[in-house]
């Protein structure tokens, strides 16, 4: 799993400001369960040069950010890079593969 790891915290690094991506589809890219994605974002000791904000839950909805703030920390970053958030809701269009 070390280089799968390492593999997804690349690819965080390749999400455009203003896009996001959902464990599901970072999953089905790596070939990993989506749990496992999750493992590598909880664990994440770097999350300015790995930005694990920008991955939601499959159904677009804000959840879980292990800092301090949680979700609320997590929505501030995201309309930082300009996504907007209607009823806890990531609308489709700002997907990134």
């Amino acid at each position: 799993m070390q280089t799968k790891t390492i593999q997804i915290l690349s690819f965080l690094q390749t999400i455009p400001k203003g896009k996001v991506s959902t464990y599901k589809l970072i999953a089905e890219r790596f070939q990993v369960h989506p749990r496992a994605v999750a493992q590598v974002m909880r664990y994440n000791k770097d999350p300015i040069t790995y930005p694990c904000y920008k991955v939601i839950a499959h159904s677009w909805k804000i959840s879980w950010y292990n800092t301090e703030r949680w979700v609320d920390e997590k929505i501030e970053k995201l309309e930082k890079d300009w996504i907007e958030i209607i009823n806890g809701k990531i609308n489709k269009k700002y997907y990134f593969i």
